[in-house]
């Protein structure tokens, strides 16, 4: 296989991109996207490097559109003014359905932020070459709009873990489900989905478990409050662990039950990596392990996520690199 899509009937067609872009803009663009993923995404840039030199820029316009909507949701002007995050994150998904060719009503793109026009080149060409479904940048901004005050799905609180999942269907398995056709696999790509869905799904939770101060911060809190209520743990408490910087023993307790379940989803996806093309195998490998390791930082610093961020030094990023591309 050559790591794109086949369009079979009954899936969506590839959106038929705006007119090929002028190759030094082009080009351009698609440095932009690799610029931004070293600089913001230094585990999963690490990790890009393992892929062929085919599928690698494909990847970084991806992660290009990913943290530049992100930038969006998280501009500090937001809070005073969450309407222009709304109508910019409206911008951007008119923008790719003007490029990718889906009738939309009449739009001006004044709210559109200039940085993502530097994206949109590359992500177009990509979701182009790759046959990438739209749906799934759709269900992608549909997710953002909930970290955003004054838009009608905002959420800064989750009940359950079924509700996060429902967050993290967009905020991460879309992702996954995003990067699927550029990597490849070796059968049927649905039977690949279930996995590259828990794999996003298993980032974002370590991301969730390693920022819950600054997103205490941010008035946000992305942990399960069901699940933290069966250790004792309620929002007070965790303000209090934030302002002392010490993680109470209820919360340690918390952490490691939700630890585990954050381990059972990478243990689900696996063995998805193995219906990867092979090629692609040691770079998802390499993401997986770096990722993990998060866990395992904050469980050596005797969860002192308050007190400092779990950070994997570089040494052991580039030894567990160094043993994925060798498939261990």
């Amino acid at each position: 296989m050559n790591g794109r899509s086949v369009v079979r009937p009954g899936t969506a067609a590839p959106p038929r991109a705006d007119p090929p872009a002028d190759a030094t803009a082009l080009r351009d663009a698609y440095r932009h996207c690799r610029r931004v993923a070293a600089a913001h995404g230094r585990s999963y840039y690490l990790a890009t490097r393992l892929l062929s030199a085919d599928r690698r820029p494909a990847v970084h316009a991806l992660y290009g559109f990913a943290r530049t909507v992100d930038d969006i949701v998280d501009d500090p002007h937001a809070a005073d003014d969450p309407q222009r995050a709304v109508t910019a994150l409206d911008a951007v998904e008119h923008r790719l359905r003007d490029a990718w060719s889906r009738p939309v009503a009449p739009h001006t793109d004044r709210a559109l932020p200039t940085a993502f026009d530097r994206v949109v080149p590359a992500l177009t060409d990509t979701v182009a070459r790759f046959a990438i479904d739209p749906r799934h940048f759709w269900t992608f901004l549909d997710s953002m709009r909930m970290d955003i005050p004054g838009s009608p799905l905002f959420r800064d609180r989750y009940p359950t873990m079924a509700a996060l999942h429902e967050y993290m269907r967009g905020s991460a398995a879309a992702i996954g489900l995003q990067l699927l056709p550029v990597l490849g696999t070796v059968g049927p790509a649905a039977e690949a989905e279930p996995a590259a869905a828990a794999l996003g799904d298993a980032f974002q939770l370590t991301n969730f478990l390693r920022d819950i101060g600054e997103d205490l911060d941010r008035g946000r809190i992305y942990l399960p409050a069901a699940e933290l209520a069966a250790f004792g743990v309620d929002e007070a408490l965790l303000l209090d662990c934030r302002r002392t910087g010490r993680t109470d023993r209820r919360l340690r307790r918390a952490l490691t039950h939700l630890i585990a379940v954050n381990r059972d989803l990478y243990r689900c996806a696996r063995p998805g990596i193995e219906l990867l093309s092979p090629r692609v195998r040691p770079g998802i490998r390499t993401a997986t392990a770096l990722y993990a390791a998060i866990l395992d930082r904050i469980e050596d610093s005797g969860y002192a996520v308050f007190a400092q961020r779990a950070v994997v030094p570089q040494r052991r990023r580039l030894r567990l690199a160094a043993h994925a591309a060798l498939g261990r």
